[in-house]
C-alpha cells in the first residue's frame, strides 16, 4: 500500500499531491498542480507518472483529472524565477496551486524532498512521489500538459526557437537558436547558457 492508501484508510480526506514541471528549461515558466482525487476514484489506477506517459496519453488523463478532480494549477514567470531562484520559483508555485483547491486539504502530499513554507495542515515531502501516490502522479500530468501547452503557444510568437519540439529544455537546438538570436523575453536570464 502507498502512503496515500494508508493516510486514506486513516479516513485523512481532503488529501493532495503536488508536483511541478519546468524545474530545468532555459525558457518559460514552472508550472507546479495541486490535485484532490476522490478516495473511490478509477482514476488512481490510471494515473502514472507523467514522464513514463505518451503525449496522446497524457493529454486523455488530464481532461479526466480535470472532470472529475479538484484541482489547482499555478505558473511562475521566469522574471520571477530570475529574481528568487528556480527551487523557490517551484515552491511558490506548489504553494500557489494548493491555495487554488475547492477545498482546504487535511493532508499535502509534494513531490521532491521539501515543502514549501507557509503552507497549513500535514505537509509531507515524498521522494519520487509521482511514481508511488495516485493524487502526486494526477499532478504531475496536469503540471506537464498545462507547461507544455504553454509552451506550444509561446512557439507560435518564437517559432524560430523549436518551443514546439523542446519546451524550452536545453538542447543543441535550442542552444544554437540562442547562439545565433540571443535570449527572447521568455528566456531565464540566471540560467546557464542562456546569455553568451
Amino acid at each position: 500500500m502507498s502512503l496515500e492508501d494508508n493516510l486514506l484508510a486513516e479516513g485523512l480526506w481532503p488529501l493532495c499531491g503536488v508536483d511541478e514541471a519546468g524545474r530545468g528549461p532555459l525558457a518559460g515558466p514552472v508550472v507546479a498542480a495541486a490535485v484532490i482525487l476522490k478516495p473511490d476514484s478509477d482514476l488512481r489506477k490510471l494515473v502514472r507518472d507523467s514522464k513514463k506517459l505518451s503525449h496522446a496519453r497524457r493529454e486523455q488523463l488530464h481532461a479526466l483529472i480535470i472532470a472529475e478532480a479538484s484541482v489547482g494549477v499555478a505558473f511562475v514567470s521566469p522574471e520571477e524565477i530570475d529574481r528568487i531562484n528556480i527551487l523557490n520559483a517551484a515552491m511558490l508555485a506548489m504553494r500557489q496551486a494548493v491555495e487554488q483547491l475547492d477545498a482546504k486539504p487535511r493532508v499535502t502530499l509534494i513531490d521532491g524532498n521539501r515543502t514549501p513554507a507557509g503552507m497549513d495542515g500535514d505537509v509531507r515531502a515524498v521522494v519520487k512521489g509521482d511514481q508511488s501516490e495516485a493524487s502526486i502522479s494526477a499532478a504531475s500530468i496536469i503540471a506537464k500538459v498545462e507547461r507544455d501547452r504553454y509552451m506550444l503557444e509561446i512557439d507560435s510568437r518564437y517559432p524560430e526557437y523549436g518551443f514546439a519540439r523542446h519546451k524550452g529544455y536545453p538542447t543543441a537546438d535550442h542552444y544554437a537558436a540562442l547562439n545565433k538570436l540571443g535570449p527572447t523575453p521568455i528566456h531565464r536570464r540566471t540560467f546557464k547558457g542562456v546569455l553568451v
